[in-house]
């Protein structure tokens, strides 16, 4: 076995833009990766490289001057990126969940519009839906469109924006009460808006601030924001599919994309995590003889080895469900919710490895170890996902009785 976390069925071309990628990540990410963490800088340089690459094009059909992949080429490209660093995989994620809302949900003429120049990476995108006081409760959203003729009022706050800065284009979801009588649920007077606005923080557009970047424990050099909109005016045409209403649902089916990429995320961590480890391992000697000789270090490896294994297959198999244009979001959420519980627990270990010098910023398994807990969160909590699988296990297993 050459390596963990292979993948078989592959075809030449998958097999060639992965060998591209991680080339890529080997000579352009790994060796600066910690240094800009540290610095929480914005790795423009790397970004570049990845738009040379045409990875913002990656899934985005051929018609529209993308490389028209599959969710599973682009879910292996995202692990090799986040076994670099993970905050790369962070800036194209959320860029890749508005381009897929678009294919799947947009108006021709919305298609038209944006996803040429997202495939070149002309256009960034970003979504929102988190609050300051909702968290995962979707439902809570109080920021809220009013009708004004032809255009729409945006009032409210939005939080946990990644890309928040630098992105040009946010797809916010947002209540619309328009059109839909008292008493209707939640999830289904709500709205997706396409918002354009100039990449920067403060007052991007009028009506539009986009606050300095929330100073975080991890997940570094990507900037998370809030989205402040008082009294912002967007046009009819940019309502995501031209109908009030359906914003949940086209969120929802991003949101399956985005736990598939969170996922491989966890397993390319993990993957560079277990890398670490079983270095050090052979470099480190105690009591006379290299510390991977000793049983207890070895049994350490051998379950790191094997989380990475089955996070990387569930991953594999969300990735692919969701390509057969089958409904994956019970595999989502289990490799969602297994990954990255597994990412942390092999990050853990391969800290245990290090010693007293994996608490030292000097090894890289310091900014690892800051980095596996967003997983734990991004794109929905563990108890969320167990809420999902839970109720899909009921649905395909109910008891007839």
């Amino acid at each position: 076995m050459a390596r963990l976390a292979q993948t078989a069925g592959l075809t030449d071309v998958q097999q060639e833009i992965l060998r591209t990628v991680r080339n890529f990540v080997d000579k352009e990410i790994i060796p600066v990766a910690t240094e800009l963490e540290h610095r929480d800088e914005y790795p423009q340089a790397i970004v570049d490289g990845l738009k040379e690459l045409g990875l913002f094009g990656l899934m985005i059909p051929e018609e529209y001057g993308g490389l028209g992949e599959s969710l599973l080429t682009y879910a292996l490209c995202v692990e090799e990126i986040a076994r670099g660093w993970m905050s790369v995989s962070g800036i194209i994620n959320t860029h890749f969940i508005v381009a897929y809302m678009l294919k799947q949900h947009g108006t021709q003429e919305q298609k038209d519009h944006f996803l040429p120049r997202m495939a070149a990476g002309e256009v960034r995108g970003a979504f929102s839906m988190s609050e300051p006081g909702l968290g995962s409760d979707v439902s809570a959203i109080t920021s809220k469109a009013v009708k004004d003729g032809d255009e729409y009022v945006l009032n409210g706050q939005k939080m946990w924006l990644t890309n928040g800065g630098t992105s040009t284009l946010v797809a916010v979801l947002v209540r619309s009460d328009e059109g839909h009588p008292e008493g209707t649920a939640p999830h289904k007077s709500m709205t997706t808006f396409l918002i354009e606005k100039e990449p920067g923080f403060g007052e991007v557009r009028p009506g539009l601030t986009i606050p300095g970047k929330i100073d975080k424990m991890g997940y570094k050099g990507v900037d998370t924001t809030e989205l402040i909109m008082d009294g912002l005016r967007v046009p009819a045409d940019r309502v995501l599919g031209g109908t009030t209403g359906r914003g949940f649902y086209q969120m929802m089916d991003g949101v399956e994309v985005g736990r598939v990429n969170v996922a491989a995320r966890g397993c390319g961590v993990a993957q560079r995590a277990f890398e670490l480890g079983v270095s050090y391992a052979q470099q480190r000697h105690t009591f006379g003889k290299q510390i991977a000789q000793h049983q207890a270090i070895q049994f350490k490896l051998a379950e790191m080895a094997t989380k990475v294994e089955a996070a990387h297959a569930m991953m594999v198999n969300a990735a692919r469900k969701k390509d057969s244009g089958e409904r994956n979001d019970l595999e989502a959420g289990m490799a969602k919710y297994l990954a990255s519980e597994y990412c942390k627990e092999v990050v853990e270990d391969a800290f245990r490895i290090h010693g007293g010098y994996g608490f030292s910023k000097e090894y890289e398994i310091e900014r690892l170890y800051r980095e596996a807990p967003m997983l734990l969160i991004g794109e929905g909590t563990a108890e969320i996902q167990k809420m999902i699988i839970g109720r899909r296990l009921l649905e395909e297993y109910r008891f007839q009785g």
